[in-house]
């Protein structure tokens, strides 16, 4: 095997490696977010009506272990502004917010970051192929002897499928980034609303005192 023919098999394994990884951070997205969000509005209304009726009859640790049940975003921070429910509600909703970034955004931002350099990285790989390829058309051109057609033909398949490796790559995980964050900004609008309805009936609470 020449340095040339190694360089190429270089170039395939690259590819792989990113579309495998492409593909792995995008399912592990998918499902962060599948776990995290409720399904529909009005399942997380359900959720919400079951623990107004819980705190408006004062019941706070039955409505702790109803959210320690429920590992989706909003139970875990409708946990966490009750364990915190002293705070000033300004200072309460800010911590919030820092939570939520901290224990759902952040994951899921890392996996996508990872998926965005797999997008970048791929068609340039490719492109770094569709050079070689061409190099190596050039210098069956240029060696001065008998042209190898079969060589060329070689040189030119390897350019062109290296290509379309990487736009094959990079595509579908552009529009499955895209989904992705229509997903995302949905359960962002759906955890916002229901926390903002949680901190009023706190504050319902705390001024009944």
């Amino acid at each position: 095997m020449d340095l040339f023919e190694l360089l190429n098999n270089l170039v395939y394994a690259a590819l792989a490696v990113l579309a495998l990884w492409g593909a792995y951070c995008v399912i592990m997205v998918w499902r962060r977010v599948g776990q995290t969000r409720f399904s529909s509005e009005l399942d997380q209304e359900d959720f919400l009506s079951e623990l107004e009726q819980t705190l408006q009859q004062g019941k706070f640790d039955s409505a702790v272990e109803y959210c320690e049940g429920d590992r989706r975003a909003l139970p875990q921070l409708s946990l966490f502004a009750l364990g915190n429910r002293q705070l000033e509600f300004s200072a309460l909703r800010h911590r919030i917010t820092q939570r939520y970034r901290q224990d759902v955004t952040a994951d899921i931002e890392h996996r996508l970051s990872w998926v965005s350099t797999v997008i970048k990285s791929a068609p340039m790989i490719g492109l770094l192929g569709t050079v070689m390829g061409m190099m190596g058309a050039f210098e069956n051109l240029g060696s001065g002897g008998k042209v190898d057609p079969v060589q060329m033909a070689s040189d030119i398949k390897f350019a062109l499928i290296t290509t379309a490796c990487g736009l094959a790559i990079a595509v579908p995980l552009v529009l499955c980034t895209a989904s992705i964050n229509i997903r995302l900004n949905k359960m962002e609008d759906l955890i916002g609303v229901g926390l903002d309805r949680l901190l009023e009936s706190l504050k319902k609470i705390a001024g009944k005192k």
